[in-house]
């Protein structure tokens, strides 16, 4: 009886972290570059025992678990504003921005850009992006960034390069907050047909990589997943609570 009872309780935390991942990746469905979390169950298997003796039996239980939130790194919508401060890419590359609070290299797909009080193309409030040389200075000049990330002036001298990073699909990545992740995995060579396929995209920014419809669809099964485990829940628990009332007649 207790066994149902972990089980259904089980159930009950699962769903919660579920309906708290879809309710995160809804918050953020307009922040630009959003990559949105998946929750991954896993089971394993539990040995069943008899009480006292601690004798097998041939039975077993398979309990599901939350295993990881893991980020899908699918591409996301373009919105075309015709900002030239608005940079988006085509692609598993991503820019690279050194963060304020801790001065480290991350990664993001967040291209809505400004200039900071410095003159230096920067992530508003969050890091300069990065170029080949480090932090990319614009100043008042009028600035070009074509489809393999070169920016140059209004004059056509270059500036600099962007800096990006390949992060192949279903790759482990670390959310530090801000639009800003950080690959986990190890460096790997970018393929060429990846690069041939680069395609960077001033005046447009991507939106986050969030369906609403889905997102909403999958949180009331979750809700109702969660309803359904909670009966099952009380009712195991009402069985217990007449059990020891019995036992003490």
């Amino acid at each position: 009886m207790n066994r149902g009872l972990y089980g259904a309780a089980q159930a009950m935390i699962n769903q919660q972290r579920i309906f708290d991942c879809i309710s995160n990746n809804v918050t953020n469905i307009n922040t630009a570059g959003y990559r949105k979390d998946e929750i991954v169950l896993n089971t394993f298997q539990e040995e069943l025992y008899i009480v006292g003796h601690r004798e097998k039996t041939s039975g077993t239980c398979y309990q599901t678990y939350v295993d990881q939130s893991k980020t899908n790194l699918e591409q996301g919508a373009f919105d075309f504003t015709y900002s030239p401060f608005d940079v988006g890419i085509y692609g598993n590359m991503y820019f690279n921005i050194r963060y304020n609070k801790d001065g480290g290299i991350y990664q993001t797909r967040n291209g809505q850009w400004a200039l900071d009080n410095d003159g230096y193309l920067s992530l508003n409030g969050v890091g300069r992006v990065q170029g080949l040389n480090g932090d990319i200075y614009i100043g008042n000049d009028d600035f070009i960034i074509d489809e393999k990330g070169v920016i140059t002036d209004e004059n056509g001298n270059v500036i600099d390069t962007l800096l990006l990073t390949y992060i192949p699909d279903g790759s482990d990545v670390h959310k530090e907050g801000d639009s800003l992740m950080l690959y986990e995995g190890d460096p790997v060579d970018i393929p060429e047909d990846e690069l041939n396929d680069l395609v960077v995209i001033q005046g447009a920014y991507e939106k986050a990589n969030v369906d609403p419809i889905k997102e909403m669809t999958q949180a009331m099964e979750a809700h109702r997943m969660y309803e359904a485990s909670s009966k099952i829940f009380r009712g195991f628990d009402s069985m217990n609570q007449k059990s020891t009332t019995i036992s003490e007649l």
